[in-house]
């Protein structure tokens, strides 16, 4: 067993390289660019939704208050009228990219100590252990990285392609996690 708090390299190094590598997956390449698509008559959309002054959160349209709701006709009516959706309203303004990347950063060092914690409890110390602790590391970040996005298109309707294009990226930083456990993995107890 190797204790989390003896895998601290790998576990802030693996961090960084994920954040350098997110950071070139949306600043560079750019392959992200239209995963949200741009709503016809957006200002007119706009400027009728700024007077009801929706507070930052989210929203469905139309939304039942139970599943008999969802029986009555005035509800099957509106569904059936449309718009039907999802919406996330954020705060005014210009956005926080601050706060943001820290919290990233910070989610990267979660799911780096999580592998951490899995690989330390299977695989012993050695240098002999890069493929185990990178198959074992590797699949745990992908695990956390990308697999609860999957729920956002079943239930959410996010489009798909938004959806394997976000997990090819969990597939690239999990592959950056587990080279970077088996690069600094402990070689001796």
């Amino acid at each position: 067993m190797v204790p989390v708090l003896s895998l601290w390299l790998p576990i802030l190094v693996s961090a960084v390289f994920v954040f350098v590598a997110s950071s070139i997956i949306h600043m560079v390449l750019r392959y992200h660019r239209n995963d949200l698509r741009r709503l016809a008559r957006e200002d007119e959309v706009m400027a009728a939704l700024r007077p009801f002054d929706i507070p930052p959160g989210d929203y469905c349209l139309p939304r039942a208050e139970s599943m008999a709701a969802m029986k009555q006709p005035e509800y099957i009516d509106k569904m059936n009228k449309g718009p039907v959706a999802l919406i996330t309203v954020i705060p005014s303004g210009p956005p926080s990219m601050g706060a943001s990347l820290v919290l990233w950063f910070v989610f990267c060092l979660l799911v780096s100590i999580l592998a951490a914690y899995v690989a330390g409890h299977f695989i012993p110390p050695g240098p002999e252990h890069y493929r185990p602790v990178f198959r074992l590391v590797g699949c745990t970040a992908f695990a956390a990285y990308s697999m609860a996005l999957l729920q956002n298109s079943i239930w959410y309707k996010r489009n798909w392609g938004v959806t394997l294009l976000s997990m090819f990226d969990g597939l690239i930083y999990a592959a950056l996690t587990a080279g970077t456990f088996g690069w600094l993995w402990p070689l001796s107890p």
